[in-house]
C-alpha cells in the first residue's frame, strides 16, 4: 500500500502503515539491508536518516516503488529535502502558447533519449541482421522479426539490474547475452558462428543510423542550449553512436556513469548533478512516455517527439502519447523552432 503522494510528486516513501512497514522491511531484509525507520513525509524522514549515518543497508522507497539502497538513497533524500517546498511543475496540455518561450528560457540543459528518438534502433538493428542472416544462410527468418526479437529482450534484461537480481551491467554486455538467447530461439547455435561475427553484430548498437532530421535538429537546438544524451547506452555506445551518426552533442553521459537504468531516479538526478543544474532547469526530450514521466517525477521539464516506429516491441505501442508533455514536437527541427 502506497501513501498519498506528498505536494513534490516523488515523495520519500518507506511505508504509510504496519502492513506495508512488515512487507517492505521483509522486501529489504530479503535483499541485505536493514529497515530503519518508516514515513511518508520529508520532514519527519530527516530523523530515520539521520540516525542511519553509519548504517549499511540503508534503504528508501520512492511513491513510485522503486527501492534504493545506500548512497542512491541518500543521494535521492537529499534532493527531495531541497525540493519539498517547490510546487508541482504545471501540466502543459497546450503546447503552442507564447507563454511557453517565457518558461523554456529558464532551461538551460537538453538531454535526449537516444534509443527511437534520436536514433532509429529497430530499423538500424534489423539492416544488419539482414546481412548477417544472408551471410549464414538463413533467409528463412524475416531480419525485422529477428530484430524486434533481439530489441524486445532489452527491457527484461535491464529490469534485473534495476530490481537489485543483478549488478549494473553495460548494455554492450546485455545485448551480447540477448544476442546469444535470440539466435537460439530462432534455432540458430551461436557457438558455430565465429565470434568476431557475434561482436560484429553486436555493435551494430553502436552504428545506429539517426532519423533525418537529427543532426540538423541537435545543431539547431545546441546554438542554445546545452545538449547531452541521456539513454541506457554505456558511455562508449553512445560516443560510436555520436561519430557514426555526426551527432553534435555538447557531452556524453552514458548508463556507466549512474551506474541505474531509466527510468530510476538515480538515472535523471545524476545527470543533472553532473552539469551543474537544478532539475527544473533541465528538459528531457523523447519519444517515450514512461521516460518522460519518471523525469518529470524528478522535476524535469518535457518534450514529446513523436517517432513512428521508435517503441520497445516489447510492450504495445501507444495508441497516441500522454497528455501533460509541457512541448510536443513532429521532429527535432520542430522542436528547435518551438523553443527558439
Amino acid at each position: 500500500m502506497k501513501a498519498e503522494r506528498q505536494r513534490w510528486s516523488p515523495a520519500p516513501l518507506i511505508a504509510c502503515d504496519k502492513p506495508a512497514l512488515s512487507q517492505l522491511t521483509a522486501e529489504i531484509e530479503d535483499k541485505g539491508g536493514e529497515a530503519l525507520g518508516v514515513t511518508a513525509d520529508v520532514s519527519d524522514a530527516r530523523k530515520v536518516f539521520a540516525a542511519a549515518d553509519e548504517s549499511d543497508g540503508l534503504a528508501l522507497k520512492t511513491a513510485d516503488g522503486w527501492l534504493l539502497y545506500d548512497d542512491q538513497a541518500f543521494a535521492h533524500f537529499e534532493y527531495l529535502k531541497r525540493q519539498q517546498d517547490r510546487p508541482l511543475l504545471p501540466r502543459l496540455t497546450d503546447h503552442q502558447t507564447d507563454e511557453q518561450g517565457a518558461k523554456v528560457t529558464k532551461v538551460e540543459v537538453l538531454f535526449f533519449d537516444v534509443l527511437g528518438t534520436v536514433v532509429d534502433w529497430r530499423g538500424s538493428i534489423a539492416a544488419e541482421a539482414s546481412s548477417f542472416l544472408k551471410r549464414h544462410d538463413a533467409l528463412h527468418i524475416d531480419a525485422d522479426a529477428f530484430a524486434d526479437a533481439w530489441v524486445g529482450r532489452y527491457d527484461a534484461s535491464v529490469e534485473a539490474v534495476r530490481c537489485g537480481q543483478r549488478p549494473f551491467i553495460p548494455l554492450d554486455l546485455l545485448n551480447m547475452e540477448n544476442l546469444e538467447a535470440c539466435l537460439k530461439g530462432f534455432g540458430l547455435t551461436p557457438s558455430a558462428v565465429p565470434s568476431a561475427e557475434l561482436e560484429d553484430l553486436n555493435l551494430a548498437w553502436h552504428r545506429l543510423k539517426p532519423w533525418p532530421d537529427s543532426v540538423e535538429g541537435l545543431s539547431r537546438l545546441k546554438e542554445r542550449f546545452i545538449v547531452a544524451p541521456l539513454s541506457d547506452g554505456n558511455t562508449r555506445l553512445l560516443v560510436d553512436i555520436a561519430k557514426h551518426a555526426g551527432l553534435p552533442w555538447d557531452t556524453i553521459l552514458g548508463a556507466d556513469t549512474s551506474e541505474a537504468y531509466k527510468p530510476m531516479p538515480k538515472v535523471y538526478l545524476r545527470a543533472c548533478e553532473l552539469l551543474g543544474v537544478e532539475p527544473d532547469r533541465a528538459m528531457l526530450v523523447a519519444a517515450h512516455d514512461y521516460d518522460l514521466d519518471a523525469a518529470r517525477r524528478c522535476g524535469l521539464k518535457t518534450a514529446y517527439v513523436v517517432r513512428s516506429n521508435a517503441h520497445d516491441p516489447s510492450k504495445a505501442a501507444a495508441t497516441k502519447p500522454l497528455d501533460g508533455w509541457e512541448y510536443m514536437a513532429n521532429d527535432l527541427i520542430e522542436l528547435a523552432a518551438i523553443l527558439k
